[in-house]
């Protein structure tokens, strides 16, 4: 491409608990790409901890509301309203990294739009029921403003996906997706996982392992439920609305130990005997993570986990864990007894060449070739 291109990044938000898989998307797109920065909140770019400390980012009105820090999407019927304030004129290509409503900013027909979709809206299509029956919001006359809401929302979010010219999905179930939300097709690209963060390992202990937000969609509850059956040591870790649940259901075969940092993830992760995973992720960063140390993962055969777990029981000389099918307690409880079959077959480094393939620098080849192409493409069409 031309040096002097300009580039807008957008990202929906920008704060220090935003930490999950799209930010690790962000933070490596951003170490390639010379492009200025837009979200709808920026909290990242005054704090000393953050790769973003002293950049300019622009930001949108929401940047000011009540307790906006602690996350926007309580200001959830404004998001659209506020990402099309953003003024892009002045850029050559937008590059977006979208989970709500990033893709939504408004371009002309002389620019590039391209979007990374780490899922369409999630709240507004998958888990528009789990919302609801979770949510003091989906209840009684509150109920219907909010599915009137969702029913509007969801509206925007497909006449949104008309302003991208070329979406990327984090996995081929995302693609998928894409394709039923929004009729697009989508071209598939990793996302970047610090492999060599983890320790490899070939020498495990005697108990298993979830790290994961405690969320309802996470299905925390459900891998409670499978070892309080088996009376298995299981240790759990993570923080969110569902911990003082957890912890009330959980056994004394469990250990709740709440939110950790990065060196008692990464020292529970190498010794684990198996990773457990009960959501349905579009991508599920934590799997390949668990492998990279040399850990083999039992996990529900669905999304993102079907691309980056081999089942032992299908490929005898290259399997990384095992799945589990359908997503309930019972299911995972007898799969964890059938793991304990297949274990030793398992082997530490088939894990960690499993997880190699999902490298940053995979990453950075595919998503920038892929950029350069779209550039040439778009240009040939527009003068």
């Amino acid at each position: 491409m031309k040096s002097a291109i300009k580039y807008a990044f957008v990202h929906e938000w920008l704060t220090p608990k935003a930490k999950g898989g799209s930010e690790l998307v962000v933070k490596e797109i951003l170490k390639h790409i010379k492009a200025d920065i837009y979200a709808l909140i920026d909290f990242e770019s005054n704090n000393p901890e953050s790769y973003l400390y002293g950049r300019t980012i622009g930001h949108t009105f929401l940047q000011n509301f009540p307790f906006a820090r602690n996350g926007v999407q309580k200001y959830l019927p404004l998001l659209p309203l506020a990402m099309e304030q953003l003024d892009l004129r002045e850029y050559d290509v937008i590059l977006s990294s979208s989970h709500a409503v990033a893709k939504g900013v408004l371009s002309s027909p002389q620019q590039l739009h391209i979007c990374y979709c780490h899922t369409p809206m999630r709240y507004a299509w998958d888990l528009t029921f789990d919302y609801l029956n979770h949510s003091q919001a989906g209840k009684g006359i509150p109920g219907i403003f909010t599915r009137y809401l969702l029913h509007r929302l969801r509206q925007w979010d497909v006449i949104s996906a008309n302003r991208v010219d070329y979406f990327i999905a984090n996995s081929h179930h995302t693609a998928r997706r894409i394709w039923r939300c929004y009729r697009r097709e989508a071209k598939v690209i990793y996302p970047p996982v610090n492999v060599e963060r983890f320790p490899f390992s070939s020498e495990k202990q005697d108990f298993y392992l979830t790290v994961s937000r405690l969320v309802s969609y996470k299905k925390i509850a459900l891998i409670v439920r499978a070892f309080n059956q088996l009376g298995y040591p299981l240790v759990i870790i993570g923080d969110g609305p569902d911990l003082a649940k957890i912890r009330q259901m959980a056994q004394g075969n469990i250990k709740v130990m709440g939110a950790q940092n990065n060196q008692v993830v990464e020292q529970y992760m190498t010794q684990a005997k198996a990773f457990v995973y009960a959501a349905c992720e579009d991508f599920g960063i934590a799997l390949v993570e668990a492998q990279a140390c040399g850990t083999p993962v039992i996990a529900y055969g669905g999304g993102g986990a079907l691309e980056t777990v081999i089942d032992i029981r299908q490929d005898q000389d290259q399997g990384t864990g095992i799945f589990f099918f359908p997503q309930t307690h019972q299911a995972l409880a007898e799969t964890v007894e059938t793991f304990s079959r297949f274990q030793h077959q398992i082997r530490p480094e088939s894990c960690r060449n499993q997880a190699a393939k999902f490298t940053p620098k995979v990453f950075e080849t595919s998503y920038l070739a892929f950029l350069e192409q779209c550039y040439q493409d778009f240009t040939k069409t527009v003068r």
